[in-house]
């Protein structure tokens, strides 16, 4: 299996939108370290993104937001947060 920036892009994605758990992103991350190739022209940029995904669950290394915001940025991606009122407080 070739992992692509899109490939990681988007676990990072879903991981930000809370459709999967940090622990379900590390678990991925230290598979892919395990069993994936990357691809031969990102090789260095996917490899250093998709290992420091790896330790996201060890306190000393921790992941902020700035710290996803950036892995996206240099897998050719821009973020941007949409804030908006939420239905069930609107009610209240």
């Amino acid at each position: 299996m070739i992992i692509t920036r899109k490939d990681i892009a988007g676990k990072i994605i879903t991981y930000l939108q809370h459709q999967i758990s940090l622990t379900e992103l590390v678990d991925w991350a230290e598979s892919m370290m395990m069993e994936a190739d990357f691809e031969p022209q990102d090789y260095e940029t996917l490899r250093d993104i998709v290992s420091r995904l790896g330790v996201a669950d060890v306190k000393a290394f921790g992941m902020t937001w700035e710290d996803c915001e950036q892995f996206l940025f240099r897998l050719g991606y821009e973020a941007h947060v949409i804030v908006k009122e939420s239905t069930s407080m609107a009610a209240a």
